[in-house]
């Protein structure tokens, strides 16, 4: 690429994000200094962070201008993306203050429920860097969400919720199985194969549900886990609510983006993994299975969405609805981009996802006059935006979707 290219690619995206930090000061100064009062933060059970709402938007909207018009003249530098980090955040607490005014809500318990909704979003998105790293595009995460929630609720309901836990693993990887064979084997196109699987498990858990579950709704009702506190950790003011106060699910997704980044980057397993991502015919040159070694990372994780699917049932609702997984396959995808098929940077977006989908819960207990239909469009507008801003700036592994022919 040459240094002109690069530098009209620089030049577009500074303007880009100077005209952002304008669009949201105008935003800020138009529609949140429109709410008298003070908006209460609650933090702990006896204490609460109070904010003005019109002063703080007020000045917000001052700050964002200024820094867009900075960024349009001059431009920030080195430290544009931490401003825009920034930016954001305070935007969205200038939201939350504007909805809250003249009331209160619990902000750590939206955090909390922030961490628990990642639990999906998370264990999709290894899944997918799991496969997309193994050269194999895994767009069936949604429909192996879906089924391992309808069979976890079911075995669950039968046999108890570890035991529900197993079978939607066991779903998961049968699932994954299907992409596998139709994937590696015979070389059909990766993503109709993904999107085969969705719409055969939509297909077969919807019918499923209203003929069987309907008639027996005994088998489609378990108790969910409970929150577990750690010991200790869970008594650190506002932190341990939010993280060492959660159900095993989430202690299971920190500790799967643990093993996961350790195992991708730190042993003989990971290195040959990227390799077959990048470069599949120099891996079998040196010796590496490929096709072995595609099977059972796709596998794998399929067994980790299972996990994912499980959360639902045996995690949180107890139950299974008809297309209960509400897209988050579909999420986990955008959680694969904008992490860069990093487990942490996939961790992280997940928690962003969760937020929104939080923000969204949590707006609809608040007198905003925003329509409950906008209100549930949140998390997946955020998945627009992040898609919109990361895609052309993130490289997917080179032999992500081809075929590898052995011969």
């Amino acid at each position: 690429m040459s240094t002109a290219v690069v530098s009209a690619e620089q030049k577009k995206r500074s303007r880009n994000v100077g005209l952002t930090f304008v669009v949201l000061g105008i935003v800020a100064g138009a529609i949140f200094t429109n709410r008298p009062g003070d908006a209460g933060f609650k933090l702990l059970d006896d204490y609460i962070f109070v904010i003005p709402a019109r002063p703080f938007a007020t000045a917000l909207a001052i700050v964002l201008v200024a820094l867009g018009a900075a960024q349009l003249l001059r431009g920030l530098g080195k430290v544009t993306n931490v401003a825009l980090s920034i930016a954001t955040a305070a935007f969205v607490i200038g939201f939350l203050t504007w909805a809250a005014s003249g009331g209160s809500f619990s902000f750590t318990g939206m955090l909390q429920d922030t961490v628990a909704r990642s639990v999906p979003i998370t264990l999709g998105a290894i899944a997918g860097i799991l496969c997309e790293r193994s050269g194999i595009i895994n767009i069936s995460i949604e429909g192996q969400l879906l089924g391992a929630a309808f069979t976890g609720s079911v075995v669950g309901s039968l046999l108890g919720p570890w035991m529900g836990i197993l079978a939607a693993v066991l779903t998961g990887v049968a699932l994954s199985g299907i992409l596998a064979v139709f994937a590696i084997r015979y070389r059909v196109d990766q993503v109709i194969v993904g999107f085969a699987v969705n719409f055969f498990a939509l297909g077969l858990t919807s019918f499923l549900a209203s003929r069987v579950l309907t008639e027996y709704p005994e088998y489609n009702l378990l108790r969910p886990f409970r929150p577990w506190a750690i010991p200790l950790l869970s008594d650190i003011p506002v932190v341990g609510t939010v993280l060492f106060t959660q159900t095993l699910f989430v202690y299971a997704s920190v500790i799967a983006v643990v093993v996961a980044t350790w195992m991708m980057y730190r042993t003989r397993w990971g290195l040959r993994t990227r390799a077959i991502g990048e470069y599949p015919k120099a891996a079998g040159t040196l010796g590496v299975d490929v096709i072995r070694l595609r099977y059972r990372n796709v596998l794998i994780a399929g067994a980790v969405a299972g996990l994912g699917g499980a959360w639902w049932p045996v995690g949180t609702v107890g139950r299974f609805d008809q297309n209960i997984t509400g897209g988050r396959g579909f999420i986990a995808l955008a959680a694969v981009i904008f992490g860069r098929w990093h487990p942490v940077g996939a961790f992280s977006a997940a928690l962003v996802f969760g937020f929104a989908e939080a923000i969204q819960l949590k707006m609809s207990n608040l007198n905003t006059g925003i329509p409950s239909e906008f209100l549930l469009m949140a998390p997946y507008l955020v998945t627009l935006i992040v898609v919109a801003g990361f895609v052309g700036r993130s490289r997917a592994p080179k032999a992500a979707g081809q075929p590898y022919d052995a011969q």
